[in-house]
């Protein structure tokens, strides 16, 4: 009823091995130029940006909030949302640094 099973011999050919090692190395190589390379760009400007950052700079948070930086801290800056109005926000939330009269011409 049941028949005996054999094992298949392995296929020759010793290039398999190289072959897929280059192909792992090559998708490394791939992921680093699409997606780790423009990350660190992204995080070297926003930490320049944040390094640059001064009193009266008007700003955008990761909230959407618009508003002038008013007191600056090490880790926390003061950002002016409307006539003595504020807040205080975590430095890293800063996210763009508009024109100066940006504000201005939105509130008009």
């Amino acid at each position: 009823m049941i028949s005996s099973a054999f094992a298949q011999a392995a296929p020759a050919g010793g290039d398999g091995g190289m072959m897929n090692i280059l192909f792992i190395v090559l998708m490394f190589v791939i992921i680093y130029f699409l997606m780790i390379r423009p990350q660190m760009k992204r995080a070297k400007e926003h930490r320049t940006m944040l390094d640059a950052l001064q009193k009266g700079d008007e700003v955008i948070t990761a909230g959407g909030v618009l508003g002038r930086v008013s007191k600056m801290g090490e880790a926390y800056v003061t950002v002016e949302i409307a006539p003595n109005t504020e807040v205080s926000v975590q430095k890293a939330a800063v996210q763009t640094v508009l024109p100066k009269g940006t504000l201005k011409s939105i509130q008009s």
